[in-house]
């Protein structure tokens, strides 16, 4: 017994290559036991992690709100060309170009431009720029201080957001002037970070709530029109113009226990995915001048595919913390069968219909929509809210995603228990997302957002998109 101990103890690793190399049978075998064995030890990891963030301080939504324009800024697809027009600088195949993509855009007849270009001729300039800013930001703060009944000086942190433009003073300095918060609170104004930047600013207060306790915590989303309208004639640079409008979100956030018996969701989990570690994903939405030195953001041919593979990438890290273990099970037997055993069998991709009750993605453009749809195999009705915004609002870039949440509001769908998967992309490349459990049934007759009066106005758009 002690020879064959000693012989087992000899064996070296050419031994066993040699070994498995004329028992292949026996190799699957033990590949299939070190994936099962490191999926368990995953799970068990996940179980032990969600125990400690348990333990952390958890963060409740008490509300948000949406800023609805003024009637009198709203732009038909026949008025954004007149007004294009009368700048004098397109010429005539460069407004047939952005008339075709408002066609194919997805975008309604009743987005909004803001007031400069409504001049005659359209005036855009700094002093323009800061009274939409001002506009939007300060309706949409003024409306959930209404709904939350929360005085300003228990704001203990602000993170405003918006990517291409930012004055000096910034963002949260101008609303800090303007409602006089307290000298000491917290204030981050994130710039450059493209429509993702929305669930950016959620993480970022999820870690500033960790370490400050009893704070409240104001998060605002929007961008600028006036400034960043393109006066060239590249046409990768001109379809930002057909795409982009005016609007903006503002979203109160807590740790303080006692308000999640009165908040509206509680976040679960945040995941952010950052491909610009590839010149494909860094390019493909890039602020640059064109050959006339005309400042614009080009947005590449690639920009489909490349937030395909970044959604791919964020989906892979939230599958583990959303989806069922049965489905989990599924995806990694899949994963044996074509890594391990080399069975040709399609890639599973997992049903994340059964990891959450509604879908809000980032209401970016049409291809977007259509790729997140096919790529996770969702159906019209979880699409419905992202496409009704972009058609209502058009793509009011980090601020959209809240306009999609109002919708379901809106439409009575929230029930308590529910989970709403928050999907953003973004310039970078950037694909991140938030999961949000309801705590409370909403009812649509006590909110007040953008789409209370309006929805059965746009039954026909949403029945032919059903189709």
């Amino acid at each position: 017994m002690a020879d064959i101990g000693s012989h087992f103890l000899n064996i070296n690793f050419f031994d066993l290559f040699k070994f498995f190399n004329h028992n292949p049978f026996i190799f699957n075998i033990l590949h299939i036991f070190i994936c099962l064995m490191l999926f368990f030890s995953l799970t068990k990891l996940s179980t032990v992690i969600n125990t400690l963030i348990s333990s952390r301080p958890k963060l409740f939504l008490i509300d948000f709100s949406c800023y609805k324009p003024d009637d009198t800024l709203k732009c038909s697809h026949d008025v954004f060309i007149e007004r294009s027009a009368l700048l004098q600088i397109f010429s005539k195949e460069s407004l047939e170009f952005q008339k075709t993509i408002l066609e194919k855009s997805g975008l309604g007849q009743s987005t909004y431009f803001p007031r400069p270009m409504w001049g005659l001729p359209p005036n855009p300039c700094m002093a323009e720029a800061r009274h939409e800013v001002e506009t939007v930001v300060y309706g949409a703060i003024n409306e959930l201080l209404a709904k939350t009944s929360i005085k300003v000086t228990d704001i203990g942190i602000i993170i405003a957001n918006s990517s291409l433009f930012n004055p000096t003073p910034s963002l949260c300095s101008m609303i800090v002037n303007h409602y006089k918060l307290d000298s000491s609170v917290l204030s981050y104004n994130l710039g450059g970070m493209g429509c993702s930047a929305g669930l950016i600013s959620i993480d970022l207060a999820k870690h500033l709530l960790q370490v400050h306790p009893n704070t409240d915590a104001l998060v605002v989303s929007t961008e600028n029109i006036t400034l960043n309208w393109y006066f060239g004639s590249n046409r990768s640079m001109l379809v930002s113009n057909c795409l982009f409008r005016m609007g903006a979100g503002a979203i109160l956030l807590s740790n303080r226990p006692s308000d999640g018996k009165h908040a509206k969701y509680q976040l679960n989990h945040v995941v952010r995915t950052h491909k610009a570690n590839e010149d494909r994903g860094y390019y493909c939405a890039f602020q640059e001048e064109d050959a006339n030195g005309k400042v614009g953001v080009t947005l590449s041919k690639e920009l489909s595919s490349v937030a395909g593979e970044a959604l791919r990438t964020n989906i892979t890290t939230l599958g583990p913390l959303v989806l069922p273990i049965a489905e989990q099970l599924r995806f990694l037997a899949n994963l044996v069968q074509r890594k391990v055993l080399n069975i040709p069998v399609a890639p599973y991709v997992p049903d994340f219909k059964l990891a959450f009750d509604h879908i809000c993605i980032h209401a970016g453009g049409k291809a977007i929509l259509d790729k997140v749809e096919n790529s996770l195999t969702l159906t019209k009705q979880l699409l419905e809210p992202s496409r009704m915004t972009l058609y209502r609002f058009g793509n009011t870039s980090s601020s959209s995603l809240w306009y999609e949440l109002a919708y379901l509001e809106a439409k009575g769908k929230i029930k308590k228990g529910d989970k709403v998967c928050q999907l953003a992309f973004g310039s970078g490349f950037k694909c991140n997302s938030a999961i949000w459990v309801s705590l409370r049934t909403v009812v649509p007759a006590l909110e007040k957002n953008p789409w209370i009066d309006e929805l059965d106005t746009h039954s026909s758009y949403l029945a032919c998109s059903h189709d």
